[in-house]
């Protein structure tokens, strides 16, 4: 099609416009939403460091209570044992012996009495009373530790002692011959770990746990007896914990228990505490803070994209309007081709345009023949008939994106035909003199005369010459007897039918 059915390209900036904005509204609602999703993730390491230092904070209390007082008993048990070893305490009555023995005994309600066993496992003193009732302790496991090598302090497994749960602590009785002469005992009761972990606050799914160096459990709360006791060195988080002096890893107890963060601090003591909150604790105030930033994110991400949206379609109907309004404005009413002030506009831009590419701009002028008898004598009505007509023979002969046809005044038309020469031009113009001539057919209701102007423009030269040129082209088709067709050969205006 011609350049007056072409669309014009106006409408482009609004488009570019309309995508723009989608563009950028869906660019800043990602980059929100990666600055909102980098702040959370520091949130989460922060709750995960918090909760680190929290967990450590709380098993190097417990562990410094623990450590605090097995080794005031285990003082107590070394100065019973140096006590034992000297040679005259077998020679003093035994209030004495009790005083001399038990005089800087630390005592607590939480602590049993400190017992002598002799090498036989036979129970010689008791630091609760003068005359001891018989007792044998030498199928114990810490007298047979003892009996069997010097270990220096023992910590027994969780057992049954004296009618109440607790843990023996132990030391041997060497003579100066290296001869094993007894195990001197004391105990810990679990009331002593009850009361300490009562005094914190934990939450529902915290563990505490208390190890001995083999990985035997000792205490744990929450309190469970089918744990207590349990050896637990195989498990390679606890491994660890009985390796490392402090540290942390993530594990599960077991397959229907959550997964746990971990911590111990100075795995290096008789006693090890491990501290442990579940990961799904930690993070519950950081989920519910994500979930609550993140449905503001969303709504104001959704609420950004839908006016982003919604302007871009205004936008778009506002460019559809003006393009309406632009076609309205450069199209002529009657034939559909563009008009005067269009044409104008186009000869002006392509002039530029040859002048910079050094190539042909031709020009057509076209006048239908007769037409004002033909309009006086059938009326206006079959004059714009006759308009239209030709308008569409000028149309289905110029095709190219870059022609222009328009309506030049009355019954005057002009077309625009950039990088033709003139034998093109002049071939293009009885194009569309013939089609005219075979549309009105035998009746010859009209027919049309057509100036042709074929020039490369320069840097000195105005259109306007060209459209002079095809002017002096028209009327010497007209005075020629019309209905033909005439070349303007060059600038001094010669003409070639």
């Amino acid at each position: 099609m011609g350049f007056g059915r072409r669309k014009d390209t106006a409408s482009r900036p609004w488009r570019l416009s309309a995508k723009l904005l989608i563009v950028s509204s869906i660019v800043t609602i990602l980059g929100f939403s990666a600055i909102c999703a980098n702040v959370m993730l520091d949130m989460r390491r922060s709750e995960e460091e918090l909760a680190r230092q929290t967990l450590e904070n709380l098993a190097s209390g417990i562990d410094s209570d623990i450590a605090r007082n097995v080794e005031l008993y285990d003082l107590s048990l070394r100065s019973v044992v140096s006590n034992m070893e000297a040679p005259e305490i077998d020679q003093v009555s035994k209030a004495l012996r009790q005083l001399i023995l038990f005089d800087h005994a630390v005592t607590d309600r939480h602590f049993g009495a400190i017992q002598v066993f002799d090498s036989a496992g036979k129970l010689v003193v008791d630091a609760s009373t003068l005359d001891p009732p018989p007792e044998n302790r030498s199928d114990e496991e810490y007298f047979r530790v003892h009996r069997d090598r010097d270990v220096g302090l023992f910590i027994s497994r969780p057992m049954l002692h004296h009618g109440t749960f607790a843990i023996v602590l132990s030391r041997r009785i060497t003579g100066e011959d290296g001869r094993f002469l007894g195990v001197v005992a004391g105990s810990i009761r679990f009331s002593y770990f009850h009361d300490l972990f009562g005094r914190l606050h934990l939450g529902q799914n915290d563990v505490i746990s208390v190890l001995r160096r083999d990985g035997t459990v000792i205490m744990r709360t929450p309190f469970d007896l089918d744990v207590i006791g349990k050896n637990l060195g195989d498990v390679p988080g606890v491994k660890r914990a009985l390796s490392e002096p402090s540290g942390s890893y993530t594990g599960a107890g077991s397959p229907n228990h959550p997964s746990r963060l971990y911590v111990w601090r100075d795995g290096t003591r008789p006693l090890v505490v491990l501290v442990a909150k579940p990961w799904d604790d930690i993070f519950r105030l950081w989920r519910i803070e994500a979930t609550r930033i993140g449905a503001i994110i969303g709504a104001l991400a959704l609420f950004v994209l839908g006016g982003a949206l919604f302007l871009a379609r205004e936008i778009s109907r506002r460019a559809e309007a003006e393009e309406k309004l632009e076609e309205l404005a450069t199209t002529d009413a009657l034939t559909g081709l563009r008009n005067r002030r269009k044409f104008d506009a186009a000869i002006e831009s392509e002039w530029r345009r040859a002048a910079r590419q050094k190539r042909p701009l031709a020009l057509l002028m076209i006048d239908a023949d007769h037409f004002k008898t033909f309009n006086d004598t059938f009326g206006h009505q079959a004059g714009d008939e006759v308009l239209i007509g030709i308008a569409i023979c000028i149309s289905d002969s110029v095709r190219r994106a870059g022609d222009c046809a328009a309506r030049y005044g009355g019954e005057e038309f002009a077309v625009l035909l950039p990088g033709l020469s003139p034998s093109q031009a002049f071939a293009s113009a009885e194009t569309i003199r013939l089609k005219v001539e075979q549309w009105c057919g035998e009746t010859a209701i009209t027919t049309v005369s057509i100036g042709v102007a074929s020039m490369v423009p320069d840097a000195n030269s105005q259109w306007t010459a060209m459209v002079r040129a095809a002017d002096e082209a028209l009327y010497a088709a007209k005075a020629s007897g019309r209905n033909c067709t005439v070349l303007a050969s060059g600038p001094k205006l010669s003409l070639v039918a």
